[in-house]
């Protein structure tokens, strides 16, 4: 298996505590993706072999997985496990949603644009609330620093966002997890247009 057709299409999120997973599987109800809930925890509580594997049994693409550090500013197992994933020979990354947090020493990533609490998609950073907070296209996160070890063809599209399923009520899952399903929305739609180019 290697040719890009063949491969399993994923977005991958750095969240997946339980609020995380409940928008998380709306929003990938809402793109008819696939949810690995399996993935969800706080930390990550199954290593990126099992994930892989679990993704290569999903219904159909795009297949979301969920990884978390639980605040720590090490290398933790959500970014083992989002290491592995991405370095995989099988798997497509289509996106990463980067979440921002409010963890102390990290790097942070440089995204290619950002979502907000109110689903404006915007270059600049946002915070934990889902709020623009400048015009540095940067998020900072527990689990995104291993984020920089890769290559556009690895993670062609990063976009930041607050924390899944919060921002002050306005990504919440009973509600449809809109701002969640935004990002996700916007993932595919850079996918669809590099695939066109």
């Amino acid at each position: 298996m290697s040719t890009s057709e063949q491969k399993r299409k994923v977005i991958l999120v750095t969240d997946g505590d339980r609020i995380a997973r409940r928008a998380v599987e709306k929003a990938a109800g809402n793109i008819g993706g696939r949810c690995i809930s399996a993935s969800a925890g706080n930390p990550t509580p199954i290593d990126g072999e099992k994930i892989v594997d679990l993704i290569k049994t999903a219904a159909h693409d795009p297949v979301v997985v969920m990884f978390d550090d639980k605040g720590s500013c090490r290398r933790g197992r959500g970014e083992k496990a989002l290491e592995y994933v991405v370095s995989h020979p099988d798997l497509e990354v289509m996106g990463v949603l980067a979440v921002a947090s409010n963890t102390e020493s990290i790097e942070g990533i440089c995204v290619d644009c950002a979502v907000t609490k109110y689903k404006q998609v915007v270059n600049g950073q946002v915070d934990k609330e889902g709020n623009l907070i400048s015009g540095n296209n940067i998020v900072m996160g527990d689990t995104v620093d291993v984020l920089n070890e890769f290559d556009e063809q690895k993670v062609p599209f990063v976009i930041g966002m607050g924390d899944v399923g919060k921002m002050e009520g306005k990504d919440d899952a009973a509600d449809g997890a809109e701002v969640t399903t935004k990002a996700f929305q916007t993932i595919i739609e850079h996918w669809q247009s590099r695939q066109a180019h």
